[in-house]
């Protein structure tokens, strides 16, 4: 399962798709077996997994031009073994949607992004609390509109910090505000990304409820929350 060449330029992309619903049923025996017919499908899935976090990380290393390719194949190998993992802890989670092929290799794509995040961040400081907050203005707009969008700003920065604690507060800020990618806050807070959801989510909550008893209108008042 080792790598010998490192990621230089982008791959041609393969077409998981090929193959029938047979060799989906095929792919599932083999991968449920045991002894060296087990070990054989594992390596090719691994295979399989590898190639498609290099062409994803290939398609996506302009953004990562300070980066080697040794290390950029590093990651591709982190997230093919990471993938392999979580593939066959799934299994039984195949419907059969789509071909067994199609289904494991957006498990490579999805860790490889993941990866990429956390390395373009990786020399980047996660801030949890904005200096100050960023001010949404229309040059074009009125005097009139401009006033509201500064007492609306005020109301909101108001709630945020006496509405929400200060974890949600630090996870709004961080998501929501400073863009930082919710795998890298997850790995920095030493917690899961369904944890920050659920917080991201009662924050967004408390903070809609706080504005509308303060007279201000919100998505979920005109119906349009989504």
């Amino acid at each position: 399962m080792s790598i010998t060449a490192p990621v230089t330029s982008t791959p041609a992309p393969i077409s998981p798709s090929t193959g029938s619903d047979s060799a989906s049923r095929e792919w599932l025996a083999r991968l449920r077996s045991s002894g060296p017919e087990k070990q054989a499908a594992d390596a090719e899935l691994h295979n399989l997994l590898l190639r498609a976090a290099r062409f994803e990380i290939g398609r996506r290393q302009g953004a990562l031009e300070h980066v080697r390719g040794e290390d950029l194949d590093d990651l591709a190998q982190q997230a093919a073994d990471d993938a392999c993992v979580a593939v066959l802890s799934k299994l039984d989670s195949f419907r059969g949607e789509s071909r067994f092929t199609t289904w494991a290799y957006k498990f490579a794509l999805l860790e490889a992004g993941v990866r990429l995040r956390r390395r373009a961040w990786q020399e980047r400081e996660v801030t949890l609390e904005p200096e100050i907050w960023p001010v949404f203005s229309d040059r074009g707009a009125s005097p009139h509109d401009q006033t509201q969008t500064s007492e609306l700003m005020d109301a909101i920065s108001r709630s945020v910090e006496e509405s929400l604690t200060p974890h949600q507060r630090n996870v709004l800020l961080a998501l929501a505000v400073n863009g930082v990618p919710i795998d890298v806050l997850a790995e920095r807070l030493s917690t899961t990304r369904g944890a920050l959801y659920k917080t991201l989510h009662d924050a967004r909550r408390k903070l809609r409820a706080d504005l509308e008893a303060k007279g201000f209108e919100t998505d979920a008042t005109n119906g349009r929350e989504r």
